[in-house]
């Protein structure tokens, strides 16, 4: 994005990538759907960047959500907005929407460069480039990183940055895991062999004192994952941080009261038993059914008001998030505090950075690459604005 901005702005520009071709993790973001932004009012949209918020707010002003569906208009891509909000091109698909940018870039002048991965710099401040045909020393007027956060390695974004920028001076944060899954210490052999991978719909989760959301997840070898888990996963993992673990509550029932709950638990069984009365009155089977033995507290099968606060109330205890290279995404990075409006590193004048390597997070639903496009154009544009401010001072 911020190559595009510059080429419109009449100068050259060289882009170099690390990996074979550009964009492997836009098209892996592809896979499924392409859900390139979401059509909520702005309020709500930049709330999703939490803390964050102030932070992201001037770059989505600069390029948000409509500017965004805007700009791939004009590639020639349409766009429909889904029945949860969210915005995808017509056909789903990232890869051609990928071809029409480059395209447009290369008719611009863009020069790029694949498997050229930057290494840091040298002792007078020139670019070290690993290339195929060795290390290059590279000399630009300015530099924009845009290196990725530290998920899915294999195709870019490794995080090595880090320790570079910090040795630079640069403020940063810890990389870690966002929008992922969680385990937990363990599940009992019964629930793991026969319903990991299991899809669990239409249930409400959240921590305590927060207002539950609405959704669905699915039951892995190790705990949880999907999108229910990861719209909370900033709240778990902090708590984590915290505490050492995090309890989240499930309601099985959204739909239902307690006291409705209570009341069909307290009808007369009979000679059904318990797996039976839990189906025939409330619709509960199967992973839901499982969840609730392996959850419930001791005695609750016996006593029909203590199995109703489970159904409505059942404690998970999340313990560590899974690993960061299996993340969706990362929150940490180079602070914001680190940086002058126009995302140049106070440390490093003439450096910019932007996207996922920035320290924010958001959740999944268009919120990340909406940010991650506003960022590169914030960038371009801050490198024009400080390339003409050197240009005016020259004599």
């Amino acid at each position: 994005m911020a190559a595009e901005v510059l080429s419109q702005s009449g100068l050259k520009v060289d882009l170099y990538d690390g990996m074979p071709s550009v964009g492997r993790k836009f098209l892996l973001a592809g896979v499924g759907g392409m859900n390139i932004t979401h059509s909520e009012a702005y309020p709500a949209f930049v709330s999703r960047y939490a803390e964050r918020a102030p932070m992201v707010a001037p770059l989505l002003r600069g390029f948000g959500a409509q500017a965004l569906c805007e700009w791939i208009h004009g590639l020639g891509i349409n766009t429909f907005v889904g029945s949860s909000g969210r915005v995808f091109p017509s056909d789903m698909k990232a890869a051609p929407l990928l071809r029409a940018w480059l395209k447009r870039l290369r008719d611009a002048g863009v020069v790029i460069h694949t498997r050229h991965r930057w290494l840091g710099w040298n002792a007078d401040n020139s670019l070290r480039i690993a290339s195929p045909e060795g290390e290059l020393s590279i000399a630009p007027a300015a530099t924009l990183l845009a290196l990725g956060g530290a998920s899915w390695a294999r195709l870019g974004s490794d995080g090595a940055w880090l320790p570079v920028l910090e040795q630079c001076g640069v403020g940063v944060a810890p990389l870690q895991a966002a929008n992922c899954g969680f385990e937990v210490s363990a599940w009992s052999e019964l629930l793991r062999s026969k319903f990991a991978g299991a899809p669990l719909k239409n249930v409400a989760m959240g921590l305590p004192g927060h207002t539950l959301r609405l959704g669905e997840c699915v039951l892995t070898q190790t705990g949880v994952e999907g999108s229910l888990v990861y719209a909370l996963s900033a709240q778990i993992r902090e708590a984590i941080n915290q505490s050492g673990a995090a309890c989240v509550e499930i309601d099985l029932l959204p739909g239902k009261s307690l006291a409705d709950v209570q009341k069909a638990l307290g009808k007369p069984r009979g000679s059904r038993s318990m797996s039976k009365h839990l189906h025939s009155q409330l619709g509960i089977d199967g992973v839901k059914a499982a969840l609730l033995r392996e959850l419930a507290p001791n005695g609750a099968f016996a006593d029909p008001q203590l199995l109703g606060r489970a159904v409505k109330c059942l404690p998970l205890i999340l313990i560590k998030p899974r690993p960061i290279d299996e993340a969706i995404s990362t929150a940490g990075g180079v602070k914001f505090e680190a940086m002058d409006p126009r995302l140049m590193l106070k440390a490093l004048p003439g450096v910019f950075c932007a996207g996922e390597m920035l320290d924010w997070e958001a959740p999944t639903g268009g919120y990340l690459l909406t940010a991650c496009f506003a960022s590169g154009r914030t960038a371009g544009l801050g490198m024009v604005d400080w390339l003409r401010g050197r240009l005016e001072q020259t004599p």
